[in-house]
């Protein structure tokens, strides 16, 4: 069995961040850009606090997380189902699905509405499944080393 090639997970990792931030920009700055100030009003929050510096380096370097991880759950699932797309499917749906049941479990809480959790999940479906595929395509394994008999 092949190792993980490390150098490979960086690279796809870095490949995967940069696709989910740019996906996740969107989906928040201009799909539920609105969703948030009804939802800082909601809950007495500073809805500026949303667009906040501090705020947005912190959610990019989440996305830089969640990219390595989607490459390297892809690249642990890889040699028992092989190379490609549904291999990457496969390996983001959990990283999709935890998330995404907890949110669901504030949605019911009246933490979040059920629009804005909707809104949310189909920006995360696109940004998931984007940035594995992404990722996926430029990894790949590390080269079978030759050992010298000694």
């Amino acid at each position: 069995m092949a190792s993980i090639n490390t150098g490979k997970v960086i690279v796809g990792g870095l490949v995967a961040a940069v696709v989910a931030n740019v996906i996740d920009f969107v989906t928040n700055m201009y799909v539920l850009g609105p969703d948030y100030v009804a939802l800082a009003k909601a809950h007495n929050m500073d809805a500026a606090a949303f667009n906040s510096p501090a705020v947005a380096v912190t959610w990019v370097a989440v996305d830089f997380v969640f990219g390595f991880l989607l490459v390297w759950s892809y690249a642990a699932m890889r040699p028992r189902f092989g190379a490609g797309a549904t291999t990457a499917i496969l390996a983001a749906l959990p990283l999709f699905l935890a998330p995404t049941a907890v949110i669901f479990g504030f949605t019911m809480m009246g933490m979040f509405t059920m629009a804005m959790f909707v809104k949310g999940t189909i920006g995360a479906v696109v940004s998931t499944f984007a940035a594995a595929l992404a990722g996926a395509a430029v990894y790949s394994e590390a080269p079978a080393r030759a050992y010298a008999k000694v």
